[in-house]
């Protein structure tokens, strides 16, 4: 296999990987690229690619079926090789030759695919003729949406915001920073070339490795999305205060608590998550307890003064990050993260003091993740009140604001400066 064929090769598994075992892409980019031998310029190569073909995977698609008399009948292998082709050639401005080249070369050296070696080809150089324009007349966000999340946002924000969603997926988030001290945000902005957003998050456009940056070995600042920054925000003065952190892991908030100088208990079942955990506050020379337990059992020997919850869920706020999303979830694993989400947001409750404060938050854009659970919370019975959250506790920004005072981010939101993750944050008071 040639030098340039590794890379893509590497790719190919990966793809299969994510589409047909619905493995996690990072975890997957993770467990692969360590070990490939691969130099970081190839490794970056890879990454792009993959999550190219992800990103795109509707319009691929519908290139390719364009190009074949009988599309149904692709063995995946090769299905997948005329997307890694076609996302090269369309998407990522490979010169035609190498794209082509090394995909039927890629082709010809397994025994699954090598008899498709000439199809590949001659489907390949047509598209490198014709794919132009008909990716031009496509309607990407449509054709890159999963029915079933389309239909769920045309129900919950409309069809003007769901397409302005979908849209907003088919670019790559920009790079935000949570800053160890608040005082040093304007001189960290300046050396990482970033903009100060409304509501404190630094933001970087330029490239460049994260270990290498300005301020990453001093502890200075960690990478934190500005709506993820959000709901440790909400939690009010720290100072002192006991707060227990559930679903801690990788850190961020767990960071944001610390660096406000609360006392923090960080709660997470992945004990391996939280392993990475303590060695980013070690760098950022903050301190939290750290315990491995199921935060829907776990019982502290004393109640907090605040809880914040980040609640496992279906993360299609996240698309913009992690394109395999629409890929390796569904509606079902909706509704089973919601049952997951309910009785953690139940036990939680129970972890306050009476008049201490409880912010639960996920990276859901699915209702029944975010304002459908707050909302059965409430209804339940159990000893809360809401406590509605201010324009000016989120940089003034009132259209993250949900009429009955809750925080709902949307990836158009901010849409001018690089877009938010999109996120739902509920608060409510112990009684």
């Amino acid at each position: 296999m040639t030098l340039e064929a590794r890379p893509r090769a590497l790719a190919l598994a990966l793809l299969g990987s994510v589409l047909r075992q619905r493995r996690s892409f990072d975890d997957v980019l993770e467990a692969e690229l360590g070990q490939s031998g691969l130099d970081s310029r190839d490794r970056g190569f890879v990454r792009l690619l993959v999550a190219t073909v992800l990103r795109r995977l509707g319009q691929l698609d519908a290139v390719v079926v364009a190009m074949l008399d009988r599309p149904g009948s692709l063995r995946p292998e090769v299905q997948d090789l005329l997307r890694l082709g076609a996302a090269q050639l369309l998407i990522l401005g490979t010169p035609s030759h190498a794209a082509v080249d090394t995909t039927v070369t890629l082709a010809a050296s397994s025994p699954v695919t090598m008899p498709y070696k000439a199809l590949i080809n001659a489907v390949l150089r047509r598209i490198s003729r014709e794919g132009p324009a008909l990716l031009a007349g496509q309607d990407a966000a449509r054709l890159n949406t999963p029915d079933w999340l389309w239909q769920s946002w045309l129900a919950a924000y409309g069809p003007e915001r769901t397409r302005a969603i979908a849209e907003a997926h088919l670019g790559e988030a920009p790079l935000d920073f949570s800053v160890t001290r608040a005082d040093e945000a304007g001189l960290w902005a300046e050396r990482l070339e970033a903009r100060i957003l409304p509501t404190g998050s630094l933001r970087r456009t330029a490239g460049g490795a994260i270990p290498d940056l300005p301020g990453f070995q001093e502890g200075a600042w960690w990478v934190q999305d500005a709506a993820a920054a959000l709901p440790a925000l909400l939690l009010g003065p720290l100072a002192g205060r006991l707060v227990f952190d559930l679903g801690a892991a990788p850190g961020g908030k767990t960071a944001q608590l610390a660096a406000a100088g609360a006392e923090v208990v960080a709660v997470d079942r992945a004990g391996g998550r939280l392993a990475r955990l303590e060695a980013n506050l070690t760098r950022l020379g903050l301190k939290a307890e750290t315990i491995t337990a199921d935060a829907s059992r776990w019982v502290p020997e004393r109640l907090a003064d605040a809880v914040l919850l980040d609640a496992p869920c279906s993360a299609t706020g996240t698309i913009r990050r992690h394109p395999d999303i629409p890929v390796i979830k569904g509606p079902d694993d909706v509704a089973r993260l919601a049952a997951i989400q309910s009785r953690l947001l139940a036990h939680a409750v129970t972890l306050v003091r009476p008049g201490g404060v409880l912010v639960y938050t996920v990276c859901s854009l699915q209702p029944e993740e975010g304002e459908e659970r707050l909302a059965a919370l409430l209804a339940s019975g159990a000893s809360v009140e809401p406590l509605p959250i201010t324009a000016d506790e989120v940089g003034g920004l009132e259209a993250l604001l949900t009429p009955t005072g809750m925080v709902r981010t949307l990836p158009c939101h901010l849409a001018e400066a690089g877009g938010l993750d999109g996120f739902f944050v509920g608060r409510v008071r112990r009684l």
